[in-house]
Formats: structure tokens, C-alpha cells, sequence
């Protein structure tokens, strides 16, 4: 089961039963009423009010399960986000890393007096002016006769795509399997009897 599904489910349960326990509390407000009513009826009453206050009990345990295993489902969630975002992040900083070695074989190339394709310079330009300047003036101290010439070092770049870190969460499996379903109606009947 996915996470978005399981989590759909849960809160679901979780507003059943919260509704649930408000209807059984007004009827257990109106039972104590009708009690304080009239004296004499706390025998006819007494066991109705415990049957509701069993059925609230009952109700709020299986409530509290079910927002204990949301709790499990939000963990499970904020995992798989952050894997996501891990990876991309761990792509960036690769890709940061490449385009550093890069930029600096730019500027060896050029302290040496080598001639390098005008979009590696410009690289070096964006990168940082004063390493391209001081690359040039090096460069032109070096006076080579001849001069070697490189093909650009990026050639074509392509764009990664990544996985959306909400989508990954959403769809990610249940690790665990949750409490088991039950409708609110039937832990109220089963109190009742």
C-alpha cells in the first residue's frame, strides 16, 4: 500500500471516530442530565452511562492507535522525502565538483598559452574574473611558439531528471502493515453488548 493511501485511510478513520465519540458524549451529557433529573433513576440510568463511558473508552483507545500509526506514516514519509532530496543533492554537488576540475584545466590550459574554445573562457569568466585575468597574464608571460589548442571539456550537457521528493513520499510502500480497520459503528455494538 502506498503512503498517501494508507495515510487517506487513517485520517479518515481518525475523523470517524472523533465524530463517534461526540455523539456518545452528548448522549452520556444527556443521560447524567436525565440522572440529576430524577434522583430515583440512578439505577436505570447508572448502566446506560456505563456502557457509554465503556464505548467512549473503547473508541478513544482505537482512535489513539490510529493517530499513533499516522505518527509511523508521517516518519515513513519525511524518509522517503529526504532520500529524494539527498540525491539530488549528492548529483549537485558531483556536478559542482566536475565543473570545478573543469574550470581549473581552463586555467592551466591557459596559464601554459594554450588556445581553449571561447565557451570554456567564458566558464572561467563567470566563474571567477580575477583567476581568468591572472590564466591570460601567465599565459601571455609564457610566450609559446606553439600553442596548443582543446576542445571544449563540457561538450554537450545534458539535464538530469529527478524524482519529485513529494511524489517519491507519497508513493512510497508501507513498511509496516497498520492496525486493522474497523468502523467506528462496530466497536460502539460491541460495547453495547
Amino acid at each position: 500500500m502506498k503512503i498517501r493511501e494508507a495515510q487517506q485511510i487513517y485520517r479518515e478513520q481518525v475523523k470517524a471516530y472523533q465524530a463517534q465519540k461526540g455523539a456518545v458524549s452528548k448522549q452520556l451529557q444527556h443521560v447524567r442530565l436525565r440522572m440529576e433529573a430524577s434522583p430515583g433513576s440512578q439505577e436505570t440510568y447508572g448502566e446506560e452511562a456505563a456502557v457509554l463511558e465503556l464505548t467512549l473508552d473503547k473508541l478513544n483507545d482505537k482512535q489513539q492507535e490510529y493517530q499513533d500509526y499516522l505518527s509511523q506514516l508521517s516518519e515513513q514519509y519525511c524518509a522517503y522525502w529526504n532520500a529524494a532530496a539527498a540525491d539530488q543533492q549528492a548529483d549537485a554537488a558531483q556536478e559542482y565538483a566536475e565543473d570545478m576540475s573543469k574550470i581549473m584545466e581552463v586555467a592551466r590550459r591557459l596559464m601554459r598559452g594554450a588556445i581553449v574554445p571561447a565557451s570554456d573562457e567564458q566558464k572561467l569568466m563567470e566563474f571567477s574574473m580575477e583567476m581568468y585575468q591572472t590564466a591570460k597574464n601567465v599565459g601571455a608571460m609564457a610566450q609559446r611558439q606553439k600553442r596548443e589548442k582543446y576542445e571544449t571539456l563540457w561538450g554537450e550537457e545534458e539535464e538530469k531528471e529527478y524524482a519529485d521528493p513529494q511524489e517519491a513520499a507519497e508513493n512510497g510502500e508501507v513498511s509496516s502493515e497498520g492496525p486493522q480497520v474497523i468502523d467506528a459503528a462496530a466497536v460502539m455494538a460491541d460495547t453495547a453488548q
